[in-house]
């Protein structure tokens, strides 16, 4: 006669297995990242948007060289964080920069409501009273991909306290909606998102960002974001990627960019194929959209003061690819075309 099996220990067996489980998945973080080591001090800015108490987790790194009394606001893209800007912080704070890197509204460190409606104009408003919180009336804005696009919606509507606009392989330098790609619905960027693993953003962006080619540094940003994902606030983190997703198609930036005014720098990594709907695209769409090594020059000419540096055969993320090359141009661009002088 088989005695049945202890029910307490059934539950034993199963905590002690989680851990492995756990581990064998790669780190787990909470809905604002929390578990997750910032390179820097990260501190958080409360404010009140669209009737919600809200607050935005932000570095803010002093000029460690000697001090030239400016700014500069990193802007991260869609599958960033303002960490991963961690190698730029260093490099412009050597070079006597103060450093601002913000997360904004339904990313990583900051919050993420339930409802709100999301628009590069929103964030970039969120973004001005952070700045203003902290004194600073100028400043010269680096946006990444997604980024990109915040950064030109800022500088379109704050062009009195940008004195420089650096872009580093923005996306919006077309209109994909435009040229034919069809519209994912929130519900369905949703049913997307919550999808989400490790090995899938590890697979898309080795063969969209990376040109099929990877370095273990990007690891530690798969986990960031996978771990962010799949943590206690799955559904949360999701539900945001989703609008933040809508607001990219829907809300172009391409259309205004002979409006900048401000010296303007695009840093292209020429075998990037970032193109937002690109998996649901028609094969005639898609060969068409995400050429940075064409969008880069194209682009480069409707900008008015506009510099176009190129990266042949780096991908999406160049600031991370060859950071000591990156930033040596980009700092060279910063001294040359300061619009106050030294």
């Amino acid at each position: 006669m088989s005695l049945p099996f202890p029910r307490w220990l059934s539950g034993l067996l199963l905590t002690t297995a989680l851990p492995l489980t756990a581990y064998a998945e790669g780190p787990v973080y909470g809905p604002e990242l929390q578990g997750f080591e910032y390179p820097y001090t990260l501190k958080h800015f409360a404010f009140e948007s669209q009737g919600k108490s809200l607050q935005m987790g932000y570095m803010d790194v002093a000029a460690q060289g000697k001090a030239n009394g400016r700014s500069v606001v990193l802007m991260h893209g869609k599958n960033f964080c303002g960490a991963t800007w961690e190698r730029s912080i260093k490099a412009l704070s050597d070079a006597g920069y103060r450093v601002i890197a913000p997360d904004q509204i339904g990313f990583c460190t900051s919050s993420k409501p339930d409802n709100y409606q999301y628009t590069f104009q929103q964030l970039a408003s969120n973004t001005q009273q952070l700045l203003k919180a902290l004194g600073i009336q100028k400043a010269t804005l680096l946006g990444h991909s997604t980024g990109g696009m915040l950064a030109t919606r800022y500088a379109l509507q704050y062009p009195e306290q940008v004195e420089q606009l650096a872009m580093v392989n923005p996306i919006g330098l077309e209109d994909w909606k435009a040229l034919g790609v069809p519209y994912r619905t929130v519900d369905q960027w949703y049913e997307r998102e919550l999808k989400l693993s490790a090995d899938g953003i590890r697979t898309y962006e080795r063969n969209t960002y990376y040109g099929g080619r990877w370095k273990p540094d990007f690891d530690r940003w798969v986990d960031m974001l996978a771990g962010l994902n799949k943590g206690s606030g799955h559904t949360q983190v999701a539900w945001n990627s989703a609008l933040v997703y809508d607001m990219i198609f829907t809300q172009p930036v391409f259309y205004e960019f002979p409006n900048l005014k401000m010296p303007t720098l695009l840093l292209i990594g020429t075998s990037d194929t970032t193109a937002i709907g690109s998996d649901i695209a028609s094969p005639e769409v898609k060969a068409k959209i995400g050429q940075y090594d064409v969008l880069g020059k194209q682009v480069a000419k409707m900008i008015p003061h506009s510099t176009l540096i190129e990266f042949p055969g780096m991908g999406h993320a160049p600031q991370m690819e060859e950071p000591e090359k990156f930033h040596q141009a980009l700092l060279a661009w910063l001294d040359k075309s300061n619009p106050v002088g030294k």
